[in-house]
């Protein structure tokens, strides 16, 4: 039986009302999964990760204008990354020492000025300049490493959403940074030296962030209670974290102490020796919940990056693209955005199995190295799907690694514990710099000796 006009009326209109509860069932969500937020605390921690890694993304999309075509640019990812990875592994250990606003202010510097040097050096035909500018990058990077565990072990007095920032902020950097440099240096047509010196400025907008727009009561807070902390006379540990409500405060009136929170870095007494004891005793508690999966995702996700995907090139003829260099770039904006997507996921979606992605990011890279090999993938669609499902799992794993330390982790060792696992993703990325050189460098000649030289085309 036909359907008459007002039969065709309601069924719109039936229509647009589901379409309207869908989507108020998804601002419901949204709503209730931000319920609680401090803007300036989101806002704030969404910047710091944005502005930490940015330059860190910028250094790497620069790598061909850097150093040449000539010179292997896993060299640029090295000194991106070693610096960084050093300083992570060693920072933990003193940096409390150093109060946070002096930290932000030496780490805008040391990017700033790294960006500078970069930018100052002439071009790459002279071997001399490119030393210069790994300089600067190796300056840069130490910034990054020393940003990144900074202001994950900040989110500690600031809150799960503080953590969820963050991890937004870092994932928004791989698609800002490489898409701002291309747009920058090919559609408006800046000059490589100009738009470094622009970048420069960055790190300016970080410190601006931390005086300006971050709330300050939570980190004055925690200061006023290790002043108090460290007038107890003969140093006695106090056990409770956060006594704001009086609640079981008779221990620390017996001691001396107003009951106020306190921060991580009084709770621990004794000479430096001892002190370093205390500390590999924590990371070895978090060596195989925590820092094991990072690392495997990162390796696994870093190898395919740099070593797998610029060989995952398919005849012309088959693919959207006229030239095999396009290849490449996709690859990695389309990882971008499976990055971003899953770093800005903890507010609504938790894993906490962290094994499970970091498996199958090694899987991820057996069947993308297998499909280099075999040429057993009919599409570069297929391979799209692929890298962004690659994406996914290694922000997942990010942002959960550090979800699960705040929700598991004792209060008096997550400030530590939360900068400390920040080591993983660096170890990860040295590790597979190391690898993909070597891995290209054979799966390139793989094809070429099987009838496939689209890797070693140059356009």
């Amino acid at each position: 039986m036909p359907l008459t006009a007002s039969d065709e009326d309601a069924a719109t209109l039936s229509s647009q009302e589901q379409s309207s509860s869908i989507w108020n069932r998804f601002g419901a969500r949204v709503s209730g999964a931000f319920s609680g937020a401090d803007p300036r605390v989101c806002v704030a921690f969404w910047l710091f990760g944005l502005i930490n890694n940015v330059l860190y993304v910028i250094i790497l999309s620069a790598a061909v204008d850097l150093v040449g075509p000539d010179i292997p640019k896993g060299v640029v990812l090295l000194a991106d990354v070693v610096p960084s990875f050093a300083t992570k592994l060693v920072a933990p250990h003193f940096i409390h020492l150093v109060p946070y606003w002096m930290r932000i202010l030496v780490f805008a510097l040391l990017s700033s000025v790294g960006m500078l040097v970069i930018a100052m050096s002439p071009g790459y035909t002279d071997g001399g300049t490119i030393a210069s500018k790994i300089a600067g990058i190796i300056l840069a990077s130490f910034s990054c490493g020393a940003g990144e565990l900074s202001f994950v072990g900040l989110t500690h007095f600031y809150g799960p959403f503080s953590l969820a920032a963050w991890g937004s902020g870092t994932g928004a950097a791989g698609l800002i940074g490489a898409g701002a440099y291309a747009l920058a240096t090919s559609a408006l047509g800046f000059s490589v030296h100009v738009t470094l010196l622009v970048s420069a400025c960055l790190p300016a907008i970080m410190a601006m962030s931390f005086f300006v727009v971050l709330p300050m009561s939570p980190l004055r807070s925690a200061e006023i209670g290790a002043d108090r902390y460290r007038a107890v006379e003969g140093g006695g540990r106090v056990e409770e974290d956060e006594m704001d409500d009086g609640a079981g405060g008779e221990d620390e009136r017996l001691l001396g102490v107003s009951p106020v929170h306190k921060s991580i870095h009084v709770n621990q007494g004794g000479s430096w020796q001892d002190q370093a004891r205390v500390n590999l005793h924590r990371i070895k508690g978090l060596f195989i919940p925590f820092m094991v999966p990072m690392l495997l995702v990162y390796i696994a996700e870093y190898v395919i990056n740099q070593g797998v995907a610029p060989t995952l090139l398919f005849p012309l003829r088959e693919s959207p693209f006229e030239h095999f260099r396009s290849f490449y770039p996709t690859y990695n904006a389309i990882y971008q955005i499976g990055v971003f997507i899953s770093r800005s996921s903890t507010p609504f979606f938790r894993i906490h199995n962290l094994y499970l992605p970091s498996l199958l990011q090694v899987v991820n890279l057996a069947l993308l190295t297998l499909h280099a090999l075999f040429n057993f993938i009919p599409s570069v669609w297929l391979v799209f799907i692929v890298v962004f499902w690659e994406g996914l799992l290694g922000g997942v794993v990010y942002v959960n690694t550090f979800a699960e330390i705040a929700e598991h982790v004792p209060k008096e060792d997550r400030e530590f514990s939360l900068g400390a696992t920040t080591v993983s993703d660096s170890a990860g990325i040295c590790i597979a710099g190391f690898l993909s050189m070597g891995w290209e460098v054979w799966l390139c000649s793989w094809q070429v000796e099987h009838g496939r030289d689209y890797c070693r085309q140059k356009t």
